[in-house]
């Protein structure tokens, strides 16, 4: 595993708040550093369809299931979770009870925000900094192939090309996460936005849709979501 920078804020944030959440894009690593700073908490993943009908079913069995000292992987997938977590940490009233992860931040944040205020630590995990690269030796030979790479996890930990890699990364992130929004109804539209907008960000061009984005809320409404969902960081 890569260290990362983030693991020495979460575990003190775990000494303060009954809730740690770790937040970010998809495949950036939150289920790897949770076990890894959390060794000692029981695991779960709502991406287990099983587990998940519990939490959806019986959110209170499931928590008394997963009582102390948990990690629940992939909370956006049952968000109405959230508000019983806020009744059971209220209960125990003991910092790091929980750790939740989320991929889907901007959806994951309108919940939380409405049931955790005060309660929990919000930390977002992006894929590996330059910083982090460095520090686990992984070098390369200028800025350009930094960019080309990326610091998804995975591409290095398994030593994926990225050209196989990142067009089935989008594609499942269209497919899921784009797919859940209801202000998003026109997939094959949205994709094409994605794809120009990057291939000129940071140019002129970009500061043309930016400001064209000011005056046409569908533009404004897809940089929000590119942002939100920390696909563009």
């Amino acid at each position: 595993m890569i260290k990362r920078d983030l693991e020495r804020i979460v575990l003190s944030n775990a000494k303060k708040f009954p809730i740690v959440a770790i937040v970010g894009p998809r495949q950036s690593g939150k289920t790897t550093l949770s076990k890894h700073a959390f060794p000692d908490y029981n695991y779960v993943s709502l991406e287990d369809p099983d587990k998940r009908r519990f939490a959806e079913e019986d959110p209170r069995g499931f928590l008394s299931t997963y009582s102390r000292k948990s990690v629940i992987d992939e909370i956006q997938r049952v968000p109405e979770l959230i508000p019983y977590l806020q009744t059971k940490v209220d209960e125990v009233g003991r910092p790091g009870q929980y750790v939740i992860t989320g991929s889907q931040h901007f959806l994951l944040m309108e919940k939380v925000s409405e049931s955790l205020a005060g309660r929990v630590a919000l930390t977002a995990l992006l894929p590996l900094s330059f910083t982090e690269l460095r520090n686990a030796n992984i070098l390369h030979k200028n800025y350009v192939d930094y960019l080309f790479m990326g610091g998804y996890p995975r591409v290095f930990d398994q030593g994926l090309k990225v050209s196989d890699w990142y067009p089935n990364y989008f594609q499942t992130y269209i497919e899921r996460d784009v797919r859940n929004l209801k202000n998003i109804t026109d997939l094959s539209t949205f994709q094409k936005f994605i794809k120009l907008t990057a291939g000129s960000w940071a140019t002129y061009k970009s500061f043309i849709v930016g400001k064209r984005c000011r005056y046409q809320p569908q533009y404004s409404k897809g940089l929000d979501f590119r942002f939100g969902s920390k696909l563009y960081y």
